[in-house]
C-alpha cells in the first residue's frame, strides 16, 4: 500500500489552523492499480463525540477503499476545545478541496462520498443533509465548488441533538434552536443524496432510534436509502474484521457506493 498524501485542508496563515495543534488535513489513500478513468472518492470522517478523532475509523478506512478501487480520503478534522462552525467547516472545504483536486487524483468528481462514524457520522450527516449552513469567510471555493456530497455512508450515526447527545462537545453551551438546526432528521430534503446506514439494534451509545429516524425522513422525502440493522453489536466497531456477525457490513457498503448510478 502506497503512503498517503496529505493535503493540509486551510492555506498556511489561516486561523482555521489550530496554533500548536495538527492542522486539518486529508490523507489521501490510491489504489495500487493505475487509474484508467476517474473512480469514485469516500471522504471517512472518524468517530470520537468531537472530542477527539478514533484512529480505528480513520486510516483503516482509507487503506480499505484504495484495496478495492476507490480512493480513500481521511479528514481529520478539528474537535474539541474548538465548537462549532469548526467541524463543520472543514468537512465542507474537504469535499470541495477534494473536487477542485479531482484530477489529480484519479477522482470522478460527480462520485464523491463521504462517511463517518458516531460523531463523525453527525458531522457526515450534516454535510450531506445541510451543505450550506456554513459557509467559512476563509473557504475560497464557496460559491465555486459545491459541498453537497454525492452519496453518504453514515455508520451508528448520531443524527440528533434534541436529547443533547454530543451537543456539549460541538456547541458549547447548546440553545433549543442549535439543537434542533443539528437535528439531521428535520433537515431531509428531495436534494439529501443517498443514504446508506449501518447500526446496530442494541448499540449502547447511540440508540438505534437515531438512524430509524432519519431513514424515515429520507423515505418521507423520496431520498435512496439503503440501511443494515445487525441484531446485536458493541458502539464504535469499525471495520469490524474479527466480528463474523458484523464484519460483512462494509462489504455491503461498498457493493452500494459502485453500484449506485
Amino acid at each position: 500500500m502506497h503512503s498517503p498524501t496529505i493535503i493540509n485542508l486551510w492555506p498556511e496563515g489561516s486561523p482555521n489552523n489550530p496554533a500548536g495543534e495538527a492542522r486539518p488535513r486529508l490523507e489521501i489513500y490510491l489504489p495500487e492499480a493505475p487509474l484508467a478513468v476517474p473512480v469514485p472518492a469516500v471522504i471517512v470522517l472518524p468517530g470520537g463525540g468531537y472530542e477527539v478523532l478514533a484512529p480505528h475509523e480513520a486510516a483503516p478506512f482509507g487503506q480499505y477503499f484504495a484495496a478495492h478501487g476507490v480512493v480513500g480520503v481521511v479528514c481529520y478534522y478539528r474537535v474539541a476545545p474548538h465548537r462549532f462552525p469548526a467541524p463543520m467547516a472543514d468537512a465542507a472545504r474537504a469535499v470541495r478541496l477534494l473536487r477542485a483536486n479531482a484530477g489529480q487524483f484519479g477522482v470522478d468528481a460527480h462520485k464523491v462520498a463521504i462517511m463517518g462514524f458516531s460523531a463523525g457520522g453527525h458531522l457526515a450527516c450534516t454535510t450531506a443533509t445541510q451543505p450550506d449552513l456554513w459557509h467559512d469567510p476563509e473557504d475560497d471555493l464557496v460559491g465555486k465548488i459545491s459541498a453537497r456530497p454525492d452519496r453518504a455512508i453514515l455508520a451508528y450515526p448520531v443524527i440528533s441533538m434534541r436529547r443533547g447527545l454530543c451537543a456539549r462537545s460541538l456547541l458549547g453551551e447548546p440553545t433549543r434552536e442549535s439543537k434542533l438546526q443539528m437535528s439531521n432528521e428535520l433537515h431531509v430534503t428531495a436534494d439529501t443524496p443517498p443514504i446508506f446506514i449501518f447500526h446496530t439494534a442494541d448499540d449502547p451509545v447511540v440508540p438505534l432510534t437515531h438512524s430509524l429516524n432519519y431513514a424515515a425522513a429520507c423515505r418521507k422525502a423520496g431520498v435512496p436509502l439503503e440501511m443494515h440493522v445487525y441484531r446485536t453489536g458493541r458502539h464504535g466497531v469499525g471495520l469490524a474484521s474479527d466480528m463474523p456477525d458484523l464484519c460483512s457490513w462494509m462489504g455491503l457498503a461498498l457493493d452500494w457506493l459502485q453500484y449506485l448510478p
